[in-house]
């Protein structure tokens, strides 16, 4: 049974420059102790990773059992020493109790899914237990916060445990450093440990929340039509309604605000192509990198939503990094993953 471990990170009220600097040698401690914890989506819970320390009322506790101590042999009241003796041992039956609620148990990491930057990234964790009993009042959550998700083990079961965090710059991240507690059954004891993922979170960048309009369509090879931009954002390629065109070609916004039935022009669509370009975000400075690079992507994200949505068929140009035209949910996520990593290793935003 491991006696020492990271201390909780608490705030409070500092005053001067030796408590500062107090924190921050825990704080340089605690980053050196994680460290050291091996990277895996997958831990079984020893006695050599699970750590316990009395807590606040565990002290007042064990400050009261002296006391009453002092006093039974100081007056040989015969009843001091059988209370003592008895809260003493209930304590000692807590704290075993307590550290085998955590000990034993096996954790489990489910892949986080993909994410837009300042979103919440859930992540689920499932807890697995092989004992007879129940573990109770088992907490999860990001080391360093106070966001906690509890939960009871079923005997010989599972429990699924989610935990949300937020990562506000795209690129891949790892999943951050994990903390698991309990306190049951007394709560003079908190039995804890620290886990570190192996996994990562890919990390979208943030949709801009107004963009302007799709970029117009451009030639295919071979062919010398124009196409012009369109005020509400719709890729061009459409013609009056005939009868007999199939519901999906009808083109719905333009029919909503014209009371006129408009369907897509499928052989005029044929004859251009919807690139999604960085050069024609119209954002200057977008290819030197920095805040410029980040809007610019931020709008081509937006951008492959829309045409998306609207069920275009697109490609997206990034630099020298080119996707072909194409729809569907694997394109999309193909483009979004693009936007999240583009120019991670010649100035744009690093994972």
């Amino acid at each position: 049974m491991s006696a020492a471990g990271p201390l909780p990170r608490r705030e409070g009220p500092l005053g001067g420059q030796r408590p500062a600097q107090r924190w921050s040698v825990g704080a340089r401690f605690q980053t050196w102790f994680t460290s050291r914890i091996p990277l895996r989506d997958s831990t079984t819970l020893t006695q050599r990773n699970v750590y316990i320390l009395p807590t606040a009322p565990g002290f007042m506790l064990g400050l009261t059992l002296l006391v009453l101590l002092i006093a039974s042999i100081n007056y040989q009241l015969n009843l001091g020493y059988v209370l003592t003796f008895l809260l003493t041992g209930s304590a000692v039956v807590g704290m075993h109790v307590c550290h085998g609620t955590l000990r034993g148990m096996t954790m489990n990491l489910v892949a986080p899914e993909a994410q837009f930057a300042g979103a919440n990234v859930t992540i689920g964790i499932n807890l697995l237990s092989q004992r007879r009993t129940p573990r109770y009042g088992i907490g999860l959550a990001v080391l360093g916060t106070d966001h906690w998700s509890w939960t009871d083990v079923p005997a010989q079961g599972a429990a699924r445990v989610q935990i949300a965090f937020q990562v506000h710059h795209r690129g891949l991240h790892p999943v951050p450093a994990l903390t698991a507690e309990t306190r049951f059954p007394l709560g003079t004891f908190r039995v804890w440990t620290v886990w570190r993922p192996a996994a990562k979170v890919l990390v979208y960048p943030a949709p801009e929340p107004h963009p302007p309009p799709l970029p117009p369509g451009e030639p295919r090879p071979g062919g010398a039509a124009t196409v012009q931009r369109q005020s509400t954002g719709e890729f061009d390629g459409v013609r009056a309604y005939r009868r007999g065109d199939p519901l999906k070609l009808v083109v719905w916004k333009k029919a909503a605000k014209s009371d006129e039935l408009v369907s897509r022009d499928a052989q005029q669509v044929q004859r251009f192509e919807l690139w999604l370009d960085l050069a024609h975000t119209g954002i200057a400075g977008a290819s030197a990198g920095g805040a410029p690079l980040e809007q610019a992507l931020s709008r081509l994200c937006a951008w492959v939503l829309a045409a998306d949505k609207q069920g275009l068929q697109y490609g997206l140009r990034l630099g020298g990094q080119e996707i072909a035209p194409g729809s569907g949910e694997a394109h999309r996520k193909n483009c979004l993953q693009a936007l999240a990593l583009a120019f991670a290793q010649t100035g744009g935003t690093q994972p």
